[in-house]
């Protein structure tokens, strides 16, 4: 099993920047990558960026060149930083690791960007 733990979540203003966190315990070392969904009031869940254990990154178009996704091994934490929020970044921002062919999720962060 493993437990994810987000933080970083807030109120910031368009244009601002803010950084999530997401710590992983439990199974680490079977994670085989991990990454940031996030869902909006009314809609579905959807892909923000996604890192491999070997680093490897990916990105959904609306954030590319503004959000950079990357992880700390040393300390089990992989990291979302948002740049140049728009009001559509508002959502509740979910990690995700996948781990032995199961997938895990934290409780997810509140973003909030006023316009």
């Amino acid at each position: 099993q493993v437990q994810l733990v987000e933080s970083g979540g807030g109120l910031v203003q368009a244009g601002g920047s803010q950084r999530l966190s997401c710590a992983a315990s439990g199974g680490i070392f079977s994670i085989t990558g991990m990454g940031w969904y996030r869902q909006a009031p009314g809609k579905q869940r959807e892909l923000v960026a996604l890192i491999t254990r070997g680093g490897s990154t990916n990105y959904a178009d609306f954030v590319k060149g503004r959000f950079t996704i990357s992880r700390d091994n040393f300390k089990n934490t992989v990291y979302l930083q948002m740049n140049s929020l728009k009001p559509e970044d508002t959502a509740v921002y979910y990690c995700k690791a996948v781990a032995n062919m199961a997938t895990f999720w934290g409780q997810g962060t509140q973003v909030t960007v006023s316009s």
